[in-house]
């Protein structure tokens, strides 16, 4: 098995119905610029009250992608 390299960045993924939703579309969207995505992690969750509800969830995730060697 060869050696990788990975690089890590942050982002955040929103949604207005939960969080496994902002979790796919931060990926979704990510995985259109940044090749060989293998990775991520939770680090943060957050939510927008609106008139005692929840109008978003906002999840900031760490991804890890392999570099091209």
């Amino acid at each position: 098995m060869p050696n990788h390299v990975y690089k890590l960045v942050e982002i955040v993924g929103s949604s207005e119905t939960g969080t496994d939703d902002a979790i796919r579309n931060a990926l979704e969207t990510a995985a259109n610029t940044i090749r060989h995505i293998d990775w991520f992690e939770v680090m943060e969750t957050r939510g927008h009250v609106v008139g005692g509800k929840v109008a978003h969830y906002q999840v900031t995730l760490k991804i890890g992608f392999r570099l091209d060697a």
